[in-house]
């Protein structure tokens, strides 16, 4: 709970960052951890409050009040451990998720809530800074092999498990190198890939293996369902939600309209030395980025960083409030405008927009702007407003659209049935969590429950590998 009355005595302390003008000079991270006193100041502010509602808010079930105590009085190591308890990649979390932590936390119902996600940076830093975090090898084996599809968060959370548990862990992916979208799709600036090796080096120390470059198919011989059934114990699918949402409007086969995707992943394999081959650039140009969440922000930051001439980001939605209501929502994830530190490096936004067709530039091959309508929404339906249509110019267009779902070939591979959204159907009851309807065969994380956060990706991977764990043993040998 922190110092009992440190609510009262400390304000909240954001953590410190590189002003825009020097940010977008590179593509490193620019939110250094808060040192240790002041970190220590906001821990400080835990309420003893009772009913804890932040652990139920973070979707791993942080024990934030342990670590906030431990923090206060001095406890580091003790801190970082009750971290790791539940929560395999701190790092990742404490750079990356929106805290719904602090959305929920007591102290946020009248003063600025406690900064968990600033405190859980810090102590992860730390620990790696001093030399806390080692691998945990499994001291016996249980000569069972499990195979893992997919090298996301959730993919190697749930390979540290099984490892810790004594299970011969292969983690296979399509992309060179593991990571998923943490490597491939979150850019530099807001993921130093150094923290993704350093993690992946504590995997391979604990026995993991990683089968890289490796597509998982029908008809691809030892890397096939049926030769992966054979050899494994059990599969984990943990491959993600990758199918892109398009916008198939007027216009959309012209030159300079592509998926976020294919604009976020070369840049970030131009920042790790990988190939590139023929990557949009938005250097000089106007760019419009369809789409209101962190992709299109992400969008907007890399389109910035590339040196384009202006960018704009739209969003169907209505604008939201700056402020939410409390006394209706708390303790959930609210409803309030998000400026994130890509929109501060400059990018003009608007809401309540629909794009009714995107229209040929001066070549007639390339597009040169966007017809887009101001909308209106009531009981919960989108009307056009008359006579509100008008052109945004621009000469490049990123779909930030989220995704609908994961690649459909490679749960048809597996003979695994779909739900309605075209996800992998698997529950999470205690007796058959994770399982699909092909025996031995798991899924967890974006390719069962859809696009989601990269926190909900390690929660899914540690529980489906608990599942796989009691389904090999009888009996798991894991904390919950």
């Amino acid at each position: 709970m922190g110092k009992t009355t440190g609510f009262l005595e400390f304000a909240r302390e954001e953590e410190p960052r590189q002003v825009p003008a020097e940010r977008l000079r590179h593509w490193r991270e620019f939110v250094p951890a808060l040192e240790d006193a002041p970190a220590r100041t906001q821990a400080a502010r835990c309420m003893d409050c009772g009913i804890p509602f932040c652990n139920s808010g973070c979707p791993v079930h942080n024990v934030i009040p342990e670590f906030n105590d431990l923090l206060w009085n001095g406890r580091w190591q003790q801190a970082l451990e009750s971290l790791h308890a539940t929560n395999n990649f701190p790092e990742f979390t404490g750079r990356l998720c929106p805290a719904p932590c602090e959305a929920a936390c007591t102290l946020g119902i009248h003063q600025a809530p406690v900064g968990i996600k600033a405190i859980e940076h810090a102590i992860i830093d730390k620990g790696w800074a001093m030399g806390w975090v080692v691998p945990q090898p499994a001291r016996a084996r249980s000569g069972q092999r499990v195979a893992i599809v997919g090298a996301g968060p959730a993919g190697l959370a749930a390979a540290q498990q099984l490892a810790r548990a004594g299970h011969a862990v292969t983690v296979f992916d399509r992309q060179p190198k593991p990571g998923g979208l943490l490597r491939y799709g979150i850019p530099d600036f807001k993921l130093d890939k150094a923290l993704i090796d350093r993690r992946l080096a504590q995997l391979e120390a604990e026995d993991v293996r990683f089968e890289c470059g490796v597509e998982v198919s029908a008809d691809a011989g030892a890397h096939a369902p049926a030769a992966l059934l054979e050899t494994f114990d059990a599969v984990l699918l943990a491959a993600g939600a990758e199918q892109p949402r398009d916008l198939p409007i007027p216009g959309r086969e012209l030159a300079g309209i592509h998926y976020a995707m294919d604009f976020l992943v070369p840049q970030n394999r131009r920042n790790g030395g990988e190939p590139a081959a023929d990557p949009p650039s938005a250097a000089g140009k106007r760019v419009v980025v369809i789409g209101g969440g962190d992709t299109g922000s992400d969008c907007v930051g890399t389109a910035n960083r590339q040196g384009a001439r202006s960018v704009t980001q739209i969003e169907l939605l209505p604008q939201p409030p700056a402020h939410e209501n409390k006394p209706l929502v708390w303790p959930y994830w609210p409803i309030k405008l998000r400026s994130s530190s890509s929109h501060e490096e400059g990018c003009a936004r608007d809401w309540a927009l629909t794009t009714q067709a995107f229209l040929p530039g001066a070549d007639g091959r390339g597009v040169g702007a966007l017809r887009v309508a101001r909308v209106e929404w009531r009981d919960g339906r989108m009307h056009e407003l008359a006579d509100s249509a008008f052109e945004i110019e621009a000469d490049l267009v990123l779909l930030a659209l989220g995704f609908v779902h994961p690649h459909a070939a490679l749960l048809d591979a597996f003979g695994v049935e779909r739900d309605a959204r075209g996800n992998a159907k698997a529950g999470t009851d205690a007796r058959h969590g994770y399982a699909t309807c092909v025996p031995r065969v798991y899924a967890c994380g974006d390719v069962r429950r859809g696009q989601s956060l990269v926190v909900w990706a390690i929660r899914e991977g540690r529980e489906a590998a608990q599942a796989i764990d009691h389904a090999l043993r009888r009996a798991t040998q894991q904390p919950a």
